[in-house]
């Protein structure tokens, strides 16, 4: 939940708005897209509802906790309770193998045996094949099919998406986000897409559009 959700920031011309007055509810369970125009405020409203980042005004709850009123201990412990992210860029770690990139939310969650569930994800994305491979040695759907894989093995309540296919070709992209909507589906996670493609949008149950930061249309 968001309520009069403010980004400003300070440039070298002066301020500049990044996203003004956003209020935003999202059900347990939902998919929802967010769309619009580069710079329009897409990534960083994530970012914020994510708890990346705090908002120079407003308020924002994820999974119960208010995430505005604490800091960023606190935010992380919520992220890494609830949260789980696919980025663009897949954020895989070069010197972990597939498997302990999988096993690695895990272990930092106190898991001690975090093999057996990572591989079993690894298996479900169909990359049973690759678990000792690096990220170097993936290719660009690979790794993204570990970054599915590393996101959703904690079962996150939600998942935040930031163009998960804007690296990959459209044959590949598709593959990828049928796995994502697979997943999300079997485990009834809640996931929040940003994307600027209008045919991965309407794959969500609900869009928002933003236009120079402000929520024009739901």
């Amino acid at each position: 939940m968001a309520d009069n959700l403010g980004k400003r920031v300070k440039t070298v011309d002066g301020v500049l708005d990044i996203l003004t007055s956003v209020c935003l509810s999202i059900k347990s369970g939902e998919t929802l897209s967010i769309v619009g125009s580069s710079g329009s405020g897409k990534s960083t409203l994530l970012g914020l509802l994510a708890g990346l980042d705090v908002p120079t005004q407003g308020k924002i709850e994820l999974a119960g906790s208010p995430l505005t009123e604490l800091d960023e201990d606190g935010r992380a412990l919520v992220r890494a309770k609830h949260v789980g992210f696919v980025f663009q860029s897949f954020q895989l770690l070069g010197n972990l193998t597939s498997l302990e990139n999988v096993m690695l939310p895990l272990e930092l969650g106190g898991l001690r045996n975090a093999q057996n569930p990572a591989q079993a994800m690894l298996e479900r994305v169909e990359l049973g094949h690759r678990l000792k491979h690096y990220p170097n040695q993936l290719s660009g759907g690979e790794q993204q099919r570990v970054a599915l894989a590393r996101a959703f093995v904690t079962n996150p309540r939600i998942l935040f998406a930031d163009e998960p296919t804007g690296n990959l070709d459209s044959r590949t992209g598709e593959h990828i986000i049928d796995l994502l909507f697979q997943l999300n589906r079997v485990q009834n996670t809640t996931l929040v897409l940003v994307t600027h493609d209008p045919a991965l949008a309407k794959r969500c149950a609900r869009s928002i559009r933003l236009e120079a930061g402000r929520m024009v249309g739901m």
